[in-house]
């Protein structure tokens, strides 16, 4: 007769099992339902996943009823596993969906593989009236708005395929190119400087590089410079990762003069780093500084670098400003931590104000629509609004003279400007990347997916097409899209559906830098690599 001492005991497996239904109740619901942000999905997987870990670690200790000798054993293996994987892994960064990246310890990582050079000396393969067509001179573009106008691309890129002009290696850091006078300009992480390097346009080789011992590195934001330089006249202007403002020469890469503008504004590095791209404008340079006390945003005199004059008390976040015609009123605009204002362009006087959710990073550039109102995006759940305005007073008309020497009329606001919503919508969640216009329709990629709205309702017209955090541009009738994987997409816009033309693998790993297009000519990067291609013109 067997005693109930001397009874083996089964394995308790029901809460194992009971746990493990309990996380996928969870995850089918976080996954499943709701406008919820790609982030917000990631975490909840990463936590259920460390939670469920966690639980079988303590029942095949405490609750399993399994022999102690097979528990002991169990737990050393899972141990010496764990030890392994923390000595011979590391996350090298994160995902725009926060998705850790892993690679191995003793890997160099994604770094620029060949020494920079200090200086350079190749001869351009542009002709002169290359030279001229081939300009991209800012972030966005021309207008800072990711459009380019007065370019007719081939449609079909499967009988008339992209060619690559050259390729080659570059240093970290989240910058895009700007472009002008045969030279292709961006910022990168070269070991402890960071640099502001200018390639030649035609064959990809270095001709100047200007340094600063400056070293920005965080595991969730990488390493190196964000901001994407500007080139106007014979300067170039570049801000750094940690407040650097630099103007050099647009020949040389010499510097004329610099500012750290976060220092003597009292603004302290943001958590991923500068972003904000100076914007130049008449006379002046400005920058999103984020200091207190009337040091939000600030102008400096772009030929000398005195302060001309500083505005505002919000700190700032990673959009850049940008200029906006808004109530017939030009104006300078940027999204802030805690708002998106107005500010008049020769006194940076805030003229009106719209309160923003700053719980989360803002990053997304604000676009001006046709119809003289302003559509503002945020990821992380937050969606868009649409801005109207009106004037509480009349405007001013003044006469001035552009920089191509064209007399143009200005409005000047006298008072204040109103800002009201029109509509807000959680169906364009732009977390840093940015949207476009076209035919009275707004394309953008709402959490990493491709969707159209109305304009005039914020309906959602269509949701198709996942390529992640990348950016875009609109290249006269025709949007190309950079996915975050490193793939360029052809997408011809419609109203109705999704309609994808071409797609080919132009970088491999994460691409978050955006893209620039002077002329029929595309320039990618991300941390480590950059291209030209030849786009195919109609006709």
């Amino acid at each position: 007769m067997v005693t109930m001492m001397g009874r083996k005991k089964a394995v308790r497996w029901w809460p194992l099992v009971l746990a493990a239904v309990a996380l996928g109740i969870y995850l089918a619901w976080m996954l499943g339902t709701g406008e919820r942000a790609g982030q917000d999905r990631v975490e909840a997987t990463l936590i259920g996943g460390v939670l469920f870990l966690l639980w079988s670690v303590l029942w095949l200790a405490l609750l399993s009823r399994l022999p102690w000798r097979t528990r002991v054993l169990y737990l050393l293996i899972v141990g010496a596993l764990g030890f392994a994987l923390v000595k011979s892994v590391r996350v090298r960064g994160v995902s725009g969906d926060l998705m850790p990246i892993l690679g191995w310890r003793w890997s160099s990582g994604p770094g620029r593989s060949e020494a920079l050079p200090t200086t350079g000396s190749a001869s351009s393969l542009l002709t002169s009236q290359d030279l001229q067509r081939f300009s991209y001179p800012q972030f966005l573009g021309p207008t800072r708005n990711a459009r380019v106008a007065g370019v007719e691309l081939e449609r079909d890129w499967t009988t008339n395929p992209p060619q690559e002009r050259w390729r080659r290696p570059v240093g970290e850091a989240w910058s895009a190119f700007a472009i002008a006078a045969g030279l292709a300009i961006t910022q990168e992480q070269d070991g402890d400087d960071e640099t502001v390097v200018a390639y030649d346009l035609g064959s990809g080789e270095v001709r100047w590089v200007h340094r600063d011992p400056v070293r920005y590195e965080t595991t969730i934001g990488g390493i190196g410079p964000r901001a994407t330089p500007s080139i106007s006249g014979d300067l170039v202007y570049s801000m750094g990762a940690k407040g650097l403002l630099n103007a050099l020469d647009l020949a040389t890469g010499e510097r004329a003069w610099s500012r750290q503008v976060l220092d003597e504004n009292g603004a302290n590095v943001p958590e991923w780093g500068k972003s904000s791209s100076p914007l130049v404008v008449d006379d002046l340079v400005v920058v999103s500084v984020g200091g207190s006390e009337g040091r939000s945003l600030v102008a400096y005199n772009r030929k000398s670098g005195d302060p001309v004059w500083s505005a505002g008390d919000s700190k700032s976040w990673y959009s850049s400003p940008f200029v906006a015609t808004l109530a017939g009123a030009r104006q300078i605009v940027i999204l802030n931590q805690p708002n998106v204002t107005g500010h008049r362009v020769d006194t940076g006087e805030i003229i009106w104000s719209y309160d923003w959710p700053s719980d989360q990073p803002n990053v997304a550039q604000p676009v001006q629509l046709s119809s003289g109102r302003l559509l503002v995006s945020s990821g992380y759940g937050v969606g868009s609004k649409l801005l109207s305005f009106w004037a509480e007073q009349p405007q001013q008309v003044s006469l001035k003279v552009s920089a191509e020497g064209i007399p143009e009329l200005v409005s000047v606001p006298v008072g204040n400007l109103i800002a009201e919503l029109v509509w807000e919508s959680p169906r364009l969640k732009a977390k840093f990347a940015n949207f476009v216009e076209h035919d009275g329709y707004i394309y953008g990629l709402d959490d990493g997916t491709m969707v159209c709205l109305d304009p005039d309702t914020g309906e959602r017209c269509w949701k198709r097409g996942r390529y992640g955090h990348g950016q875009m541009i609109l290249a006269g009738d025709l949007l190309i899209v950079q996915t975050e994987q490193g793939d360029i997409v052809l997408i011809d816009p419609q109203p109705d559906r999704l309609v994808e033309l071409h797609r080919f693998t132009a970088l491999e790993g994460k691409s978050w830098n955006s893209p620039a297009l002077a002329g029929n000519l595309l320039l990618v990067r991300n941390d480590h690599e950059a291209v030209c291609y030849e786009l195919p013109l109609a006709g």
